[in-house]
C-alpha cells in the first residue's frame, strides 16, 4: 500500500473516534500540518471528511451513506429468507432476492419453485449478476433510484411506469422462456434496497397466471421492509404473509382497513 493510502485511511480511522483539529490529525498519521491539511481536503472533496465551522474535521456524510448501503445489502438476505421461504409454500413458484451492484443485477437468494427439482435443466441463480435493463427486477431496482438524483423526466418511459405501478412483469426472462414479475423491497426513508420476484417456467405457467400473484408478491415485499425497519407504502398487506412480524402487521391492517373505509 502507498505511503499516501495508508495515511489517508489511517486518518480516516482516527476521525471515527470524534472530531479533530488540524494539529490532531497531523499527530495521529506523524506528519507535518501542512501534509495532514493535504489529506484532509482530499477527503473533504470526497465526501469522506467534513470541515466544522470551529475549525475541526469530522466524518462526511458519504462514509455513513456507504456503512449503510453495505448493512443493507449484507443483511437484507436474512431478514427477507422466512418470508422468500413463506411465498414460495403458499405459491409453489420460483421466489428470488436481488440487490443493484455497480449496475447490474446481483441475486442474494433463491428458493426453487416446484417443477425446479434434478435434471429441471435451470440452476441456482444465488451469486450470478444480469444486466438491469433486462430482467424485472432489474428494472424495479432502476425505477427505485432515489428519486431527487433521478428524477422521472430523466427515466425512460418503461421505468417510470414502474416506478408508478410499484412492480414490474417480464415474460421473456433473461432471453429464456420464464415468466417474473417483481416487486421493490424498502429500506430506510423509502429507499429501494433490493427487489424479490417471482419466476416459473412459460411452457408451465402463463403471464397472466402469474400476475394473479401480483397481490402476494407486493405483500410479501412490504412485510421484509417493514421487518427490516424500512417505510415501505402498505397498499397491498391484509395478512397474506403469515411470517410478518405482529406489532408490524397490526400497522398495516390498520392502514389497510382506513383506507377501505376511505
Amino acid at each position: 500500500m502507498s505511503q499516501s493510502v495508508d495515511r489517508a485511511l489511517t486518518l480516516l480511522g482516527s476521525l471515527g473516534d470524534g472530531p479533530v483539529t488540524l494539529e490532531q490529525a497531523a499527530t495521529s498519521i506523524g506528519v507535518h500540518k501542512s501534509t495532514a491539511l493535504r489529506l484532509l481536503r482530499t477527503l473533504e472533496e470526497h465526501g469522506f471528511a467534513q470541515r466544522q465551522p470551529d475549525l475541526r474535521y469530522r466524518l462526511g456524510g458519504r462514509v455513513l451513506s456507504l456503512a449503510h448501503r453495505a448493512l443493507e445489502e449484507i443483511d437484507v438476505r436474512q431478514v427477507a429468507a422466512p418470508y422468500l421461504a413463506a411465498l414460495n409454500a403458499r405459491c409453489g413458484y420460483t421466489v428470488q432476492l436481488a440487490v443493484l451492484q455497480d449496475g447490474e443485477v446481483l441475486y442474494l437468494d433463491e428458493v426453487a419453485g416446484s417443477w425446479a427439482g434434478p435434471g429441471a435443466g435451470r440452476a441456482s441463480r444465488i451469486g450470478r449478476r444480469a444486466p438491469a435493463g433486462g430482467t424485472a427486477i432489474g428494472r424495479v431496482l432502476l425505477a427505485g433510484l432515489p428519486e431527487d438524483g433521478t428524477p422521472d423526466e430523466e427515466l425512460p418511459a418503461e421505468l417510470v411506469a414502474v416506478r408508478r405501478r410499484g412492480w414490474a412483469a417480464e415474460s421473456a426472462e433473461h432471453l429464456e422462456p420464464v415468466t417474473c414479475v417483481a416487486a421493490p423491497v424498502a429500506g430506510s426513508g423509502g429507499r429501494t434496497v433490493a427487489a424479490c420476484a417471482l419466476s416459473a417456467p412459460a411452457s408451465q405457467v402463463p403471464p397472466a397466471e402469474l400476475a394473479r400473484m401480483v397481490p402476494e408478491l407486493l405483500c410479501t415485499a412490504e412485510a421484509i421492509s417493514l421487518a427490516y425497519g424500512g417505510s415501505p407504502t402498505p397498499r397491498w398487506c391484509e395478512n397474506r404473509c403469515g411470517a410478518k412480524p405482529a406489532g408490524r402487521a397490526s400497522r398495516t391492517s390498520g392502514r389497510a382497513s382506513a383506507a377501505r373505509r376511505r
